[in-house]
């Protein structure tokens, strides 16, 4: 599950850092939306400062180089505006809309005079410098026509009179300002309102930054003001027209707009953050709801059926490769069908397992039946007076009871065997032996046993002097359960032939038992070596409980050995036993 693990870490962190990287994207964003608004509103207030600040910050500068956009070429001659960016050698570098009687270069002083009176030629001008965004120093000019200017200056070139109007000319100034919907008030250095002339405004007097201010922010105020002041009188003109350059502006709806902005971002994050979570839950949810299921079949014995038609269409395509969304778990997946089928061999090996445990207790309780039955049965006559036996029959009487308690003890020894094989509880202390010695002494004990005359045993050694470290009497019992089963289920006229030679891996140690007798069938061969397992042999009844080969099996695996068997019916039999070698063969 290595892969799981590194699929889900990999999995979460890209999420992770998906989902940072959005909520920055969201809060780069909320700062660029506040600062645009801001901008915006800034704009709004007095649109040539504004507009001024915004292109002073937009444009870069590369090699004395610069490029307006296109956006703001058509905002500037919306507005009936031009801008000029001038380097320190008083040259212009770049320009948008601007008039033909604009200089495309200034003198010292003629700039000097532009900052001055913020006005050149027949135009009002907007100024700043910039002297830290870049290495050399650069002006920016943005300059339109104000009529309203020039109107007070010809109302002052024809009516003033040491800074005053007289009576005789109130009465034209009215009808020429009512016209054009202006108010002209002329204040004294005090702020003042000596003279009114035209519309009514709610002025009754200017306070010291007043005037200022309404120039700087000319939206803050639903008119705008061109001022004048007259030198020799120390009154100063101020002409109020209808502010056409920009909205009105106000406080309450900048921070009412503000307040705004900042709710839908706020939204806009809690929708984000809901279609996250319901997206976890759908992505997450389903597969723990399909391995629910799962486990619930299971629980009630369905090992088949790992997922149901309806979640097996939901998660794999119709090409049978997983979907995206459940690919996270594909491992998983893979595993659960492992189970199932683990689960559904080991349900069918337990029944097959309890068949074949069913039929070897009718076996062995047959097996010991019959020899109970005979010691019970001479028991009995041993016991009864009716008979008088003599000296031989009592002697024969003992030597049948005494071959089947032996029979019956090496069946319970072999059942005893088996439990402890197969649950590694079984003894076992180790020399180093010399194989062929070994060998030689196995066959010359069954050439010597005179109960098994016609055995024709042998021999054959293709190597010298293997050397292993065995428990001998555990691997003399290999032996013993091999070839016994050989001269049990074979004719008496059968070879049969132990071999010790090099195995096909240069380390290793085969040896054979092969005989020449009637061989097994392909199933018989399958289960020879299963627990409890007798072969058949329709000619003849073979005692035994089925755990003599499943015995010599595993102290075979207990050596670190393995053992295999070929067999042809009619052919005979071979059972090769290969053991790792640790010493070189000389």
């Amino acid at each position: 599950m290595r892969a799981v693990k590194r699929r889900l870490t990999f999995h979460f962190l890209i999420q992770y850092f998906t989902i940072a990287l959005l909520l920055s994207v969201i809060v780069v964003g909320l700062v660029i939306l506040l600062f645009w608004f801001i901008a915006n509103e800034d704009m709004k207030r007095s649109f040539p400062a504004g507009a001024l600040s915004s292109l002073a910050t937009e444009i870069n500068i590369v090699d004395g180089e610069a490029t307006i956009s296109k956006g703001w070429n058509e905002e500037l001659k919306k507005q009936e505006m031009w801008f000029q960016i001038i380097n320190e050698d008083g040259n212009e570098i770049a320009s948008s809309n601007t008039p033909a009687n604009v200089p495309k270069s200034y003198s010292f002083n003629e700039l000097l005079k532009i900052d001055e009176e913020n006005r050149f030629i027949d135009y009002h001008v907007y100024t700043e410098i910039d002297t830290y965004t870049f290495s050399d120093p650069y002006y920016y000019l943005l300059g339109y026509k104000d009529p309203f200017y020039e109107h007070l200056v010809a109302l002052m070139n024809k009516y003033s009179q040491y800074g005053e109007i007289e009576s005789s000319y109130i009465e034209n100034v009215n009808n020429e300002l009512l016209k054009e919907d202006e108010t002209l008030h002329i204040v004294d250095a005090n702020g003042e309102i000596i003279q009114k002339f035209g519309s009514m405004l709610e002025i009754q007097e200017y306070k010291p930054l007043e005037i200022l201010s309404r120039r700087i922010d000319q939206g803050m105020y639903p008119t705008k003001i061109s001022v004048i002041s007259d030198e020799k009188s120390n009154f100063t003109w101020v002409l109020h027209s209808k502010n056409k350059l920009t909205k009105e502006y106000s406080n309450p709806t900048f921070f009412r707009n503000l307040l705004i902005a900042f709710i839908v971002v706020a939204i806009i994050v809690l929708v984000i953050t809901i279609s996250i979570a319901v997206w976890h839950g759908f992505r997450y949810g389903r597969p723990i709801v399909i391995f629910t299921s799962w486990l619930g079949r299971m629980e009630q014995g369905q090992y088949q059926e790992v997922l149901t038609e309806r979640e097996r269409k939901r998660i794999f395509r119709k090409s049978g490769k997983v979907r995206t969304r459940y690919r996270l778990y594909q491992e998983v997946f893979q595993a659960f069908y492992s189970m199932a089928e683990r689960l559904s061999s080991a349900e069918k090996e337990r029944k097959r397992l309890d068949q074949t445990r069913e039929e070897w207790m009718t076996g062995i309780s047959h097996d010991l039946r019959t020899p109970l039955s005979t010691v019970q049965g001479y028991g009995h006559l041993l016991e009864s007076e009716k008979y008088e036996w003599s000296r031989l029959e009592i002697k024969d009487m003992g030597k049948v009871i005494r071959e089947k308690g032996e029979y019956m003890l090496e069946l319970v020894e072999d059942f005893s065997l088996a439990f402890q094989l197969k649950n590694n509880a079984l003894e076992v202390s180790r020399e180093e032996v010399n194989i062929n010695i070994f060998l030689q002494d196995i066959v010359s004990k069954y050439k010597e046993d005179r109960t098994l005359m016609g055995v024709n045993l042998s021999l054959v050694e293709e190597v010298d002097h293997v050397q292993l470290t065995i428990s001998r009497k555990w691997f003399e019992r290999i032996f013993d359960n091999l070839i016994m089963n050989a001269i049990k289920h074979n004719p008496t006229s059968t070879s049969i032939t132990l071999i010790i030679k090099r195995g096909k891996n240069p380390d290793s140690i085969e040896i054979k038992i092969k005989d020449n007798g009637v061989g097994m069938e392909e199933e018989m061969k399958e289960k020879l070596f299963d627990r409890y397992y007798r072969g058949t042999n329709t000619e003849e009844k073979v005692d035994g409980a089925g755990l003599g080969m499943s015995i010599a099996k595993e102290i075979v695996k207990l050596h670190n050995g393995d053992i295999h068997v070929s067999s042809r019916v009619g052919e005979g039999t071979v059972i090769t036993l290969t053991f790792p070698m640790p010493v070189e063969l000389e």
